[in-house]
């Protein structure tokens, strides 16, 4: 059973003797009645027999107090009566009444301070007429979150409507290819019909246009898919968690669920999600170069001058808390969003260069195809093409509708040549790649802003590694506490002096962007904020006996400047409202904060003077913290005369005489499985560097625990450096040094930046983990940058290509796995593809030219196309990762997509194809026995089957057992079976649509035999040495 604070405050008020209020309220109880309606007065009646009895009998629960007090003292000093169910039953059901919400959004917007005040009476006006409680929030009930939702709308903009299935279906029949088939399918029916009438005529356009059909379809289906997938990917990656006030609670919600009324609450690199007003903080600045377009667009947020904060802006610095007003297509920065025409045309690198793969085969086949064109226009004109009976089909007295046939079926003898050779299912492999790698790293935790990245962290070199909550689990807490040169192990609150115990709460308490509540039906406390800023609150409140509330009610905050990864420490300028003292508090990086001290307390609360002797143990003291792998946290303080606070409140804080308070070492473990993690990227040829703020020993510990170092080496061979160092090297040092180093300890982002520029300078492909504001400009940066999720803001996250959900490093890993098996399943189809098409083309053109007619027509090179570019790709493309790929080295960017192992097995198995096509197209009729249809069945039957096994040779480039893992790829299986099953269908009983005979059982266990000549022969050819170079540089 619990209260709210209003309702403790209301009952603690309450008078324990029957004044003469009590009387006056039973003269106006039933006046009161009258004026209401039925359901309001039964709910007035019950309240007010409740409050009545219990004035009534205050005196008797008076007396039974006083004695039963003695006896629990130990309890909780009071009695909750849980009545907000029925408060938040009425609250939630009230309606926003005379309030002009349109006129705010536009005050908001416009930013007029004067309209604010005068018309809705400042921010305390607002946040009456939105029934805001200043403290506690919204109610955040459902019914309450929906009231709001269905009054001023959802926090969410309108999108551009989605592309449909028929988009797509455009989209392919828009290819060169296809429109030339639909011209040919118009006049072959057209010709067909006139010729042979209308049920036999139809056959052959009949069949070419179901073929198309097909195609389009397949095509169509695969791409929308990819669509609806990446849809949902941005809207995932768009979403983000914001920290609200609700019921009093702090808690976390989707920006999606933000409503009107909401407190938000906000720090550096947060993005505002909504319009809103200011309600409290310090030094909070926004950048809102984002919605002005101006480089340098910083806002000082007050409430006196400037309250008002747009959607879209970041925090620039300090922290407050928000009062939201307008959400969604209300706010200036969804009314922005909601006219942009966001398509997602990206293009990666690996498509770029398949593009240019295919521009390249594409000349060369226009080029035979404009050859073959001319060699049969000559031979038909010249009379040198005879029709069955043995006529010339050409000579002056031919009639036109069957010269304009004729020239049809040579365009269509060309245009095959362009059909089969060009490899159009590139771009499609590349894209249902990227499409299940996608799919596979999200399931590992991870969430891809830039398909590019994918592809990019197969080329990796390097990993520049953050350590708090990447390589450790980012769950800290205080194993040491010093004060002066001893180290506290018992009850804290008991064995240190007052005035340092004091000094110490008012430090951790103000001096915080985290924050502790207290459950009424509870004794342990929950705290919200940063890993580090929970585990010191925590340490305060259950060790120290500090009461938060307590003592930012004792204190005024007059200035705070917050905290700084430069500086690495933050600090406040408080006043202790009894006391009329006046301290600026500091707390940071136990080396930064010593450097600032003058003297130290000790236990006995003797302030002493700090020489270089007593400056030695306490740096002895860090070391020996930062040895067991512990982050040193120092506090110190300062009295401020009141003229210096007079005189201006907003200056920088004083940092120099300091009071060192005490120190205190925060332990976070490492992850149990990041030192296999760092082992597995060694071996896969990738070095790990840790760049972290801790000082120079805390950061060896923490490397040797994670594997970065061995606990034997030599830290004096340059693997560990602090920022500073590698900062005031010369360019050329850096480049000389930067693969040597390992560990960057006391880091700058600026370090940190200059490290991923000195490695991209040398030749590697860098990928940065990130999770800070500053950490920005480093992600854009690097070649792939890693947003790390769970404890970063806003600011990076736009600035990163993959955002791991779970900030483990071991996803990193994972991702940089799947990067090379995108790369390799893009190089298993290419190697499947081209050998098709090169034997294709080969036995079209030789036969074209050679001979009046090709032995694969155009509907059974739809067929083939269709078998190519969507089953072979959906078989390829979908290949898991494996464990060798890890055991390679990176591989670069600028390398050959086409290694020369690729061209060894796609020119061995091609000739021994082309050899056996050849040999059926010319002396198949002797060889086999058959007539003319039967013989071009049995080539066409052959060549797919010749496919169907080389997708086995096709799955390892290298690797001799092609068999090795088959049985996990169940659509690999699939695809085969779903292939197989549909040539005997094309074959044996859509005859007249592939314009061929069946086959009998001896034929087909023929073409199986043939086709399965091409296991062996891949084994053997694997067997022939190669280096990977690539035959053709542009390639």
């Amino acid at each position: 059973m619990s209260t709210s604070p209003a309702t403790m405050s209301a009952s603690a008020s309450v008078s324990v003797t029957v004044s003469a209020s009590h009387y006056d309220f039973f003269a106006n109880f039933f006046l009161e009645l009258a004026t209401l309606t039925k359901p309001r007065q039964r709910w007035r009646f019950g309240f007010k027999a409740i409050y009545s009895t219990r004035a009534l009998l205050s005196p008797l629960i008076e007396r039974k107090n006083q004695i039963l007090m003695t006896h629990l003292s130990d309890s909780p000093s009071y009695t909750a009566l849980d009545i907000n169910d029925h408060d938040d039953y009425t609250a939630d059901s009230m309606p926003f009444s005379n309030f002009d919400h349109e006129s705010l959004i536009a005050v908001i917007k416009e930013k007029k301070l004067l309209e604010l005040l005068d018309q809705f009476g400042g921010v305390e006006g607002v946040a009456a007429a939105l029934q805001v409680n200043f403290k506690d929030g919204i109610h955040g009930t459902p019914e309450d979150v929906t009231r709001r939702c269905n009054n001023f709308g959802s926090n969410t903009y309108r999108k551009p409507p989605t592309k449909g299935f028929f988009h797509f279906v455009f989209q392919v029949v828009k290819d060169t290819t296809i429109l030339i088939l639909l011209v040919r399918v118009a006049l072959s029916l057209g010709f067909g019909i006139k010729e042979h009438g209308l049920k036999d005529g139809w056959f052959d356009g009949g069949s070419i246009s179901l073929a198309v059909f097909l195609f389009i379809l397949v095509s169509a289906i695969i791409n929308f898919k990819q669509s609806k997938l990446f849809e949902k990917l941005s809207h995932e990656s768009n979403d983000m968690r914001v920290d609200v006030i609700r019921d009093g609670w702090r808690q976390q919600v989707s920006i999606f669920e933000i409503v009107v009324g909401d407190i938000v609450v906000l720090k550096i690199g947060d993005q505002i999600p909504a319009d809103g007003l200011f309600l409290d903080g310090h030094s909070l600045k926004l950048d809102e170069s984002r919605m002005t377009g101006e480089r340098d667009s910083i806002v000082v947020i007050n409430g006196d001058q400037n309250p008002f904060m747009i959607s879209g802006a970041k925090v620039a610095d300090g922290y407050g808390r928000m009062l939201v007003t307008s959400v969604g297509v209300n706010t200036a920065w969804g009314e922005m969003m909601s006219s942009i025409n966001r398509d997602r045309e990206e293009q990666t690198p690996l498509q770029v260069r398949l593009d240019n793969l295919t521009s390249h085969m594409g000349k060369t086949t226009l080029i035979m195809a404009f050859v073959v064109l001319v060699v049969k226009l000559v031979r038909y004109i010249s009379g040198n093409i005879h029709d069955e009976k043995g006529y010339r089909e050409f000579s002056g007295r031919t009639k036109f509708d069957v010269v304009v046939n004729a020239l049809v079926g040579i365009v269509s003898a060309a245009d095959t040549i362009v059909m089969v050779a060009i490899p159009e299912g590139l771009p499609l492999a590349v894209t249902l790649t990227l499409a299940y790698s996608v799919k596979r790293i999200m399931a590992d935790h991870a969430l891809v802003h830039k398909l590019s990245a994918c592809e990019a962290m197969g080329s990796v070199t390097t990993i520049c590694t953050d350590k708090t909550g990447t390589l450790t689990l980012n769950k800290m807490e205080v194993s040491e506490f010093w004060v002066g040169e001893e180290a506290v192990t018992e009850d804290a609150s008991k064995v240190i002096a007052p005035n340092v115990l004091q000094f110490l709460q008012e430090g951790v308490s103000l001096n915080t962007t985290g924050a502790v509540y207290r459950s009424y039906s509870g004794t342990v406390p929950d705290f919200s904020g940063s890993p580090t800023e929970k585990a010191i609150l925590s340490w305060a409140v259950l060790d120290l006996g500090t009461a938060v509330d307590e003592v930012k009610q004792s204190c005024t905050v007059l200035h705070v400047e917050a905290f700084n990864s430069e500086k690495k420490r933050s600090g406040v300028l408080m006043r202790n409202n009894r006391e009329k003292v006046i301290c600026v508090h500091w707390k940071g990086a136990a080396e930064i904060i010593l450097a600032l001290c003058s003297s130290y307390f000790g236990r006995t609360g003797t302030a002493k003077p700090m020489n270089e002797a007593e400056r030695m143990k306490f740096e002895q003291i860090i070391k020996g913290m930062a040895d067991k792998g512990l982050r040193c946290i120092a506090f110190a303080s300062k009295p401020v005369s009141e003229v210096e606070e007079n005189g201006d409140a907003t200056h920088e804080l004083k940092e120099d005489g300091l009071i060192l308070l005490g120190l205190v070492g925060l332990k976070d473990p490492c992850r149990p499985e990041v030192s296999e993690a760092v082992k597995v990227c060694r071996e896969a040829g990738v070095n790990i560097k840790m760049i972290t703020g801790e000082n120079f020993f805390t950061a060896i510990a923490i490397a040797i625990e994670c594997g970065i170092l061995e606990a034997d080496e030599d830290m004096n061979n340059g693997a560990v450096v602090e920022g500073v160092e590698f900062r005031n090297y010369t360019p050329e040092e850096r480049k000389q040094k930067v693969d040597t180093i390992r560990v960057m300890a006391r880091s700058s982002p600026y370090d940190k930046l200059l490290m991923v520029q000195c490695l991209k300078e040398k030749g590697h492909i860098v990928a940065v983990t990130g999770n800070g504001t500053n950490d920005a400009p480093i992600l854009k940066a690097a070649d792939i940058g890693f947003f790390m999720g769970i404890q970063s803001t806003e600011v990076p996250n736009e600035s990163s290509d993959i955002v791991i959900l779970d900030d483990n490093f071991n996803s990193v890993v994972t991702v940089m796995k799947q990067g090379r098996c995108i790369y390799s399943n893009i190089q298993k189809f290419i190697q499947f593809q081209l050998t098709m098409n090169v034997v294709a083309l080969v036995i079209n053109f030789v036969a074209a030219v050679s001979s009046e007619v090709v032995p694969l027509t155009a509907v059974q090179l739809l067929w083939v196309n269709l078998l190519r570019d969507t089953l072979g790709t959906l078989a390829l493309a979908t290949e898991y990762p494996t464990k060798e790929l890890l055991k390679k080295p990176p591989v670069g960017r600028t390398e050959p997509l086409i290694t020369k192992v690729m061209w060894r097995n796609l020119i061995a198995l091609a000739i021994y194809q082309v050899t056996i096509l050849l040999i059926l197209q010319f002396q198949g009729i002797a060889i086999i026995g058959v007539e003319e249809k039967i013989k071009d069945t049995f080539i066409f039957n052959t060549f797919v089957l010749c496919q169907v096994f080389n997708q086995f040779n096709a799955r390892k480039l290298e690797k001799k057992n092609i068999f090795e893992g088959i049985h996990k790829n169940r659509i690999f299986l699939g695809i085969v079976g779903i292939t197989v099953v549909l040539q005997v269908v094309m074959v044996e009983f859509k005859k007249k649509y592939a314009n061929k005979e069946r086959l009998n059982w001896g034929h087909w266990g023929a073409s199986i035999g043939i086709a399965a000549l091409s296991w062996p022969i891949g084994w053997i050819v694997k067997w022939v040495p190669v280096s990977d170079k690539s035959f053709f540089s542009f390639l």
